[in-house]
């Protein structure tokens, strides 16, 4: 039997953890936040506080509770941010999106992102966040060189999440709430396909 576009808490309630190797995270996030009608809630708003403070665990953890207690209509959360505190996300969600496309798809749209943010076309990833040169280029916790050093350590985690998890693969079988949406696109946009139409016909 082929498991639907998404699982819910079968009562049409929808907690979606987005995460993964992909500019498009925020992006999915918002369109499904459209087609369902819940709201979108981004985790670097929550863990990035003005002048790039990082929100210590416990308040992060709180943050995300909070925010999540006060869409009790379903939510969408996009970000990984697992080492942090953010697996309070995941563990909530009726569905876990991991995004994996190829590195040489995503990070051109990364560079192109950030240099838009670096140059004021596009707003920081949150408020009083803005991007600079030094952080860009001349850091070693630039987003550009975390997309190319952490890749295949994002993808062996999700790989491993996905045997635990995983929509009629996961050993557990009680928690079989996560899929992989990978390739070049097609796999995303016929996913996404599959929303509306779900939502079309309710």
């Amino acid at each position: 039997m082929e498991s639907p576009s998404l699982i819910g808490d079968g009562r049409g309630l929808y907690k979606i953890h987005i995460l993964g190797n992909s500019v498009e995270q925020s992006t999915l996030a918002a369109r499904l936040s459209l087609i369902l009608g819940i709201p979108h809630i981004s985790l670097d708003q929550l863990f990035w506080e003005p002048n790039w403070k990082a929100a210590s665990e416990d308040e992060f953890r709180a943050k995300i509770r909070a925010a999540m207690e006060q869409s009790p209509n379903g939510w969408i959360i996009d970000g990984n941010y697992q080492r942090h505190g953010a697996t309070v996300a995941q563990e909530q969600a009726t569905d876990v999106i991991w995004l994996d496309p190829p590195l040489m798809l995503y990070f051109p749209r990364i560079l192109v992102r950030t240099l838009l943010r670096l140059t004021g076309v596009l707003p920081p990833c949150s408020p009083g966040c803005p991007e600079s040169l030094k952080g860009v280029f001349f850091n070693r916790d630039s987003i550009l060189l975390r997309c190319l050093t952490q890749h295949r350590v994002n993808r062996q985690r999700g790989e491993s999440r996905m045997k635990e998890i995983g929509v009629g693969v996961g050993s557990q079988l009680e928690n079989r709430k996560m899929r992989r949406l990978g390739g070049w696109g097609n796999d995303l946009e016929t996913w996404v396909k599959s929303i509306k139409d779900m939502v079309q016909e309710k």
